[in-house]
């Protein structure tokens, strides 16, 4: 273990600074899988003497880092563990000691996840900071029940879009989307379900398909399919909830048709 922090010290930062001021580092945990944490991220890990993890992180990835204070800083349902500026402090307490803080944040820090603001403000304080990119939950989730966001005859292009903004309310992007022919990637949207269909109806879209994926990856994985006119009764009948991914767009046919074929063919499809 002592091997491994001191080769992944020396790799990761090597910037000449004190040896006690201490650093942060970012962790992209992906989407859920355990399996789709990086390699560079495990190492992170397994060299951390502090680890403050979210709620969206499987609890099975601390085992990669067995000897540090585990501090789990997420909020589930509205209730928060600890508010952003404690985090903050927590993060530059820790540190300011010595210590090489992992920040272990699911899907991409750098996608909705606060984790560059994080940065910043260690930064200010004098501490080392390293990021380690993770599998963003908007690429990887839908990819995981086979529904590509591009697809060439189908779409050019995708938008990526937080579905309660800091406000609590709806973002205006989605709006700008709902005229586009790209594929509309909605993330922590479920709340604003009827507002997001308004407007794709407003826009003569009803019959687009529609996909919500609740907890992707994960063993609890839950998947509903439908259109914009349908996917409200759908969600309901199948009970789906947040955290989970809208995709509204072509693309999500493909996923039947892969089925379909798979079928025909009696294939196997994982």
């Amino acid at each position: 273990m002592e091997d491994q922090k001191r080769k992944y010290n020396d790799f990761r930062f090597e910037t000449g600074t004190a040896a006690n001021r201490g650093r942060l580092t970012v962790i992209g945990a992906g989407p859920g899988d355990v399996e789709l944490i990086t390699l560079k991220g495990i190492k992170a890990l397994e060299s951390a003497d502090v680890v403050l993890y979210d709620a969206l992180v499987d609890t099975e990835l601390l085992q990669y880092a067995p000897n540090a204070e585990q501090i789990f800083v997420g909020k589930r349902k509205g209730c928060y563990a600890y508010q952003q500026e404690q985090i903050n402090q927590l993060i530059v307490d820790r540190a300011t000691s010595g210590n090489h803080v992992v920040r272990l944040k699911g899907g991409d820090p750098f996608v909705f996840g606060r984790g560059a603001e994080e940065m910043e403000y260690a930064a200010q304080f004098g501490i080392e900071i390293g990021m380690v990119p993770g599998v963003s939950s908007c690429l990887s989730v839908p990819a995981s029940q086979h529904i590509p966001v591009t697809k060439r005859g189908a779409t050019e292009s995708f938008w990526v879009i937080t579905g309660t903004t800091k406000e609590h309310r709806l973002s205006d992007d989605v709006a700008l989307a709902a005229k586009s022919k790209a594929t509309v990637v909605i993330l922590m949207g479920m709340s604003k379900l009827s507002q997001i269909v308004a407007l794709f109806k407003a826009e003569g879209k009803s019959k687009t398909p529609v996909a919500i994926i609740q907890n992707g990856t994960r063993k609890d994985e839950k998947i509903g399919v439908g259109t914009v006119e349908s996917i409200e009764e759908v969600a309901a009948q199948k009970e789906l909830a947040n955290p989970a991914i809208i995709i509204i767009g072509e693309v999500v046919g493909h996923r039947a048709r892969i089925m379909e074929l798979v079928k025909n063919h009696e294939l196997e499809l994982s």
